[in-house]
């Protein structure tokens, strides 16, 4: 990771950023500008593409039959990362000032490197980064991470709800004690993201707490599955990626290991996953902060509007509702409430990203909001501060039944208080070695 300016740098360069922002007038000045880092090709582009026609067909939905936000059009651009940190920053700086004199309020940099390398590029730029269930844990805590938002779901959160689901299952938390919870993980820093929270939780509730690392790409897993056999967990909780998960489902069932006790996480969750699988996958579980599934009011205005009458950015219709396709509305409906909770308080006009960083610091959407806007049941509630920039923490469990994904719960919560300890010691280890003086924040 690149060296830390030093703070009078860093301050130099957020004002003269700032006020380039803010002072490039154009022909699209009275626009809302949503730029898309996109991966439309490469390792991951057949999960992008149907992530980019969610949030096309909200962007385009908003624009034609809301008429804008509040009155404001938006127009977005696309520029091509390939999901890689290099590609990212170039689509940041590309980005970073508009587009034709629209101001953007947020930027979501689509992927875990890109979102590491601007960490420190956008905070001297004034420009909230948004990893919607990715991204940094540590930057829950805003005290350190002002313009940094895992908003709706951390890892941590994730590794909590996991062992809150199961414990329902089980009976209880008491019923925890004993049990065997084994985790197949992407042996990476993103696979190994949960080994804290979950040491901590097996400690409390008196689990044992067995974890397995799958070296990437993770083409061949016989011996990790061997492993899982030979330890008998009751449960497993899967956290690959890519190729490594079908081939996780499949190994599994070759083992014995059956899959309606095997937990997918976020990023093991969608019809990409358990399609190549086949029969194996059938009974499998997933983790996911949007499930699958077109029943939801959005989603009849959608067909309505955008599906039917041939707007949609999908080249396959039958992906809409997946889960991809899902997690680009509910991207596209944050970036759009990020700009409504900002008008709110500066006019109905374009918003700019320092304005849209304090909307995000005070961002609230409740069942009477998601109703409105017809997201219940797909979005989980949200309520961020300046001290907590997650704002939800919870997931629902959905099950593959060999042919579509079931939403089998409602929302699982996280455990906050057991979580915010470990979350600040490792924010504080980051602003001692970043030189950074936490924000002194009552909430």
């Amino acid at each position: 990771m690149k060296r830390i300016l030093t703070l009078a740098a860093a301050a130099l360069l957020a004002a003269t950023a700032a006020e380039a922002i803010e002072t490039r007038p154009g022909p699209d000045s009275d626009k809302q500008f949503f730029p898309i880092a996109s991966y439309r090709i490469g390792p991951y582009a057949a999960s992008g593409a149907s992530i980019w026609a969610g949030r096309i067909d909200y962007y385009r939905y908003i624009n034609e039959v809301e008429g804008g936000i509040n009155g404001v059009p938006i127009v977005w651009q696309e520029c091509e990362t390939e999901w890689t940190a290099e590609k990212g920053i170039e689509c940041y700086e590309r980005f970073k000032h508009g587009l034709n004199g629209a101001p953007l309020a947020s930027y979501f940099p689509n992927g875990q490197p890109a979102a590491y390398a601007l960490a420190e590029r956008a905070a001297a730029d004034k420009i909230p980064l948004v990893t919607l269930a990715y991204g940094r844990t540590e930057s829950a805590d805003g005290r350190v991470f002002p313009y940094m938002f895992p908003v709706m779901l951390t890892f941590y959160s994730e590794a909590s709800a996991l062992v809150n689901y199961i414990a329902e299952r089980e009976g209880g938390f008491e019923k925890l004690r004993g049990k065997k919870i084994a985790t197949v993980y992407h042996d990476s820093a993103y696979g190994r993201e949960t080994q804290e929270p979950l040491a901590l939780l097996a400690q409390k509730y008196g689990f044992e707490n067995i974890q397995i690392p799958v070296a990437d790409p993770g083409n061949e897993q016989s011996a990790q599955w061997r492993q899982v056999r030979e330890q008998k967990p009751d449960w497993v909780f899967l956290r690959t990626w890519g190729v490594s998960t079908p081939v996780a489902i499949k190994t599994a069932a070759r083992f014995g290991i059956p899959a309606d006790h095997i937990i997918g996480d976020v990023w093991a969750s969608s019809e990409e996953d358990v399609i190549p699988a086949g029969n194996a996958a059938k009974g499998y579980l997933a983790l996911t902060p949007y499930p699958a599934g077109t029943g939801f009011e959005i989603s009849q205005k959608l067909k309505d509007h955008i599906i039917d009458t041939g707007k949609s950015d999908l080249r396959d219709t039958s992906a809409f509702g997946s889960v991809y396709y899902n997690s680009g509305l509910v991207d596209a409906l944050i970036s759009v409430e990020i700009v409504r909770q900002a008008q709110a308080r500066f006019g109905n006009r374009p918003i700019t990203s320092e304005e849209g960083q304090w909307a995000l610091e005070h961002l609230k959407l409740d069942d009477a909001a998601l109703e409105r806007a017809g997201f219940k049941g797909l979005v989980q509630n949200l309520h961020l501060t300046p001290k907590d920039h997650e704002g939800g923490g919870a997931v629902r469990v959905q099950q593959w039944d060999g042919a579509q994904w079931t939403p089998i719960s409602d929302w699982v919560r996280a455990d906050h208080d057991t979580l915010r300890p470990l979350i600040e010691a490792k924010s504080a280890a980051y602003a001692k070695e970043h030189g950074i003086a936490p924000r002194e924040l009552t909430n």
